[in-house]
């Protein structure tokens, strides 16, 4: 054999060879598959909320409040108590006011006493004027033209003091009404019927006006708890979604063991406003809209100011199909002449807060498992569940997608190929919920 042969068989020997180990390389990189928690699509009734938190209060409350400065020398209610309208609560000490009143009862009787004599005078002066102006009339030597003229300015003199007496009566009498008004004041009645549910002060304590702080005059508070709201604050991309009559499930803190019903009653058309917003003007923090929801039977023994959390349900689908939510993902994709999405969103995506988002067209989609190859299939959803999302177009009932874990389909590429994620005996249960 000559060395030009040899070489030759030493050649192909090695392309053989090195074919060999390419293709098997080559092989093994096309057999790696990703892991992937698999759920096929089917249907399932789903029920839309919006979750939030607040307070339990009284559709009607009262704050009584101190009008008047004093000493308080009796409380005839306890906290927690029921009184009627008009049932007397707090005794604030009357003796400076009961001085005044006394004080404007003699102002009273002073100034009727001086427009008694004011008026006496007037009639003499009147007297006198009526015989002056009838001698004057008479004859113009009786009397002389100055002598009329004083008798006639005394008259008027006595005229004015008289207005002046009458008007000082209406003074002191105003005066001694508002020092009776002030001594009423002092005896705080219940102004409407209900529980006293907050009680501030005790006997000995100073009350002061409100002129300055409303919480400092606070006395205390009377609610009618016959009809029980939750106050919450919902979220400005929520609060669109809700509606009147909206039925919740509310759970209080207090209660662990119930859920309660009510309704929505009200949606503030108004944001609520933080000390920092109204202070800066700043757009940049959360903003909350103001929900009223009336509870249908609430315990008896409720208070105000319990914190609660309510499950306002916005919508609700029967036996619809529906796709897991944490595979839903945004991706680059270009539809394709034969590609038929009925009912997708092909170009655009609804949460550009998604991965990708907001870069070139984009659509929402999932990942279809066809034959162990994952492919990027544009979808259509609907309303929201607690776990899934109703799905309008773009798969089919027993379509199997990848549905966990977010990390994996975050960085899926189209065309991969996955496999079932083989899951601990603990954790079946749980990736097969989801």
């Amino acid at each position: 054999m000559s060395r030009r042969t040899k070489w030759s068989l030493i050649i192909g020997l090695v392309v053989v060879v090195g074919g060999g180990i390419f293709a098997l390389t080559a092989a093994k990189r096309g057999g790696k598959e990703t892991e992937v928690r698999l759920e096929p699509v089917g249907k399932r009734d789903l029920v839309a909320t919006v979750t939030a938190s607040g307070t339990i209060e009284p559709m009607t409350k009262v704050d009584v409040s101190a009008d008047i400065t004093g000493r308080i020398v009796r409380i005839a209610v306890k906290e927690g108590d029921w009184v009627e309208k008009g049932q007397f609560l707090i005794q604030i000490d009357p003796g400076l006011y009961e001085a005044a009143v006394k004080r404007g009862e003699a102002l009273v009787a002073s100034s009727q006493a001086a427009l008694v004599q004011a008026t006496a005078n007037l009639d003499q002066a009147k007297r006198n004027w009526d015989r002056v102006e009838e001698l004057s009339r008479t004859s113009t030597t009786l009397i002389s033209t100055e002598q009329v003229e004083q008798s006639r300015t005394a008259w008027e003199v006595a005229l004015a003091n008289a207005n002046s007496a009458r008007a000082q009566v209406e003074q002191s009498r105003a005066g001694l009404a508002e020092a009776r008004d002030q001594l009423g004041k002092t005896r705080l009645m219940a102004p409407m019927s209900g529980r006293v549910t907050r009680l501030n002060v005790e006997e000995g304590e100073v009350a002061v006006p409100g002129t300055f702080s409303r919480e400092t005059a606070l006395l205390l508070t009377i609610s009618d708890l016959s009809v029980v709201l939750a106050k919450v604050q919902v979220d400005e991309t929520d609060v669109v979604r809700l509606a009147l009559g909206d039925s919740v499930r509310v759970t209080i803190d207090a209660f662990p063991d119930s859920t309660f019903t009510g309704r929505v009653s009200l949606v503030a058309n108004s944001a609520t406003l933080t000390a920092t917003q109204t202070a800066g003007g700043s757009s940049d923090q959360a903003v909350d809209f103001d929900v009223e929801i009336t509870l249908d039977n609430p315990p008896a023994a409720i208070r105000p100011g319990l914190s609660a959390t309510a499950r306002i349900i916005t919508d609700t689908r029967k036996d619809v199909l529906s796709i897991p939510i944490i595979a839903l993902t945004v991706r680059g994709h270009e539809a394709v002449p034969n590609e038929s999405v009925k009912g997708a969103a092909a170009p655009a995506a609804r949460d550009t807060s998604r991965p990708g988002a907001g870069k070139g067209k984009e659509a929402e989609g999932v990942f279809v498992v066809r034959g162990g190859i994952a492919t990027f299939v544009p979808v259509k959803v609907g309303i929201a569940g607690e776990e899934h999302f109703e799905v309008l177009g773009g798969v089919q009932a027993g379509d199997t997608v990848v549905a966990g874990p977010y990390q994996v389909i975050r960085d899926l590429k189209d065309s991969t190929r996955v496999r079932q994620q083989e899951a601990p005996e603990g954790e079946a249960a749980e990736g097969g919920s989801r």
